[in-house]
This record gives structure tokens, sequence and C-alpha cells, in this order.
């Protein structure tokens, strides 16, 4: 499982980050968490970075499954990242906005523990950044022929659920 979000914010404060990591990438990476921003269609070296870095780290060879998480974040990452993995399936977890807020407050998948950017206007700011340049990606892999699974979610929809429901489906 590959986390794009959870990886840069550890490069970002690590100490020694990975020598594969320039002090110009740390730099952006720095900016962009601060400002709650995407990595632009130009810094893409540094997001094929941080995969390459965790594909490295893991011993992951070709041909084995890998999740991505928060990776690709809009189609000019979808359209970068197409010539180093192949998407075989896209999993979007259809959950209001309401729902969206308070499943963050709550912590409901117990991945938001240390977090100090999920303030209401962070938590704003990102949602409206998805409508804009994530969720087009829907469209960008329906177009490209990848099978997509939707899965709803709610305000306290337990991963685990989550999981059954993409096994019922045939996503797994």
């Amino acid at each position: 499982h590959f986390d794009f979000g959870s990886l840069l914010r550890r490069i970002a404060r690590s100490r020694r980050p990975p020598a594969i990591f320039t002090k110009r990438d740390l730099g952006v990476v720095r900016r962009a968490l601060a400002e709650g921003r995407l990595l632009a269609d130009r810094q893409f070296s540094i997001a094929l970075k941080v995969l390459k870095w965790f594909l490295h780290s893991r011993r992951a060879g070709e041909g084995r499954l890998l999740v991505l998480n928060g990776l690709p974040r809009h189609c000019g990452q979808a359209r970068d990242i197409a010539g180093h993995v192949d998407v075989v399936l896209v999993i979007y977890l259809d959950c209001r906005r309401g729902h969206v807020k308070a499943r963050i407050a709550g912590n409901v998948g117990l991945d938001r523990t240390g977090r100090t950017d999920d303030t209401a206007a962070a938590v704003a700011m990102r949602i409206a950044i998805f409508e804009k340049r994530t969720k087009p990606l829907l469209a960008y892999y329906r177009r490209n022929g990848i099978r997509i699974v939707v899965l709803k979610v709610g305000r306290a929809t337990r991963p685990e659920r989550m999981l059954s429901e993409l096994r019922h489906s045939g996503g797994c």
C-alpha cells in the first residue's frame, strides 16, 4: 500500500531524508504540504522519486500488485505515471462532503493520528481541490477503459466494511 501523502509528510519532517531527494525537492515538498496544494505537473519528478524510493525500500518487483493511495491526484499525474505503473482498477470512495468532515474529525479510519493539517479550513480546501482536480480522474480512467468500482462511504463506515464491499464487487 503506497500512501503518497503519508510518505510526503514523513520525508518532509525527516532529519535525514533519503539521498534521492535534493534540497530543492525537499523545499518543494515542504511548501506544498504547508500550503495544502498538489504537486504541479512540472514537479512530477518528485512524485516519481517518492514512488521509486517506496518500491525500492519494499523490494517490490515488476508484476507485483500495488495499491496507490494519493497518487495520481490529477490528470497530469495520471498521464505521467502511466509509463511507470499499469493501473488496472480504480476504487472511488464516494462520500458526501459533510461525511468527509465528520470522518476526518472522528479519525474513523484511524489514519489521522498525529496530523496537524486537519483544520476546518484545510479540510475545506482539500475537498475543493478534490472536486476540481481529482474527481476528473474518474472520467480520465473511464476514457482509458479502466474499471472503476464505486464504494459508498458514510460518516462511520469502517475500513473493514469497505474491503468487504470491494471483495463483493469483484474488485479484489
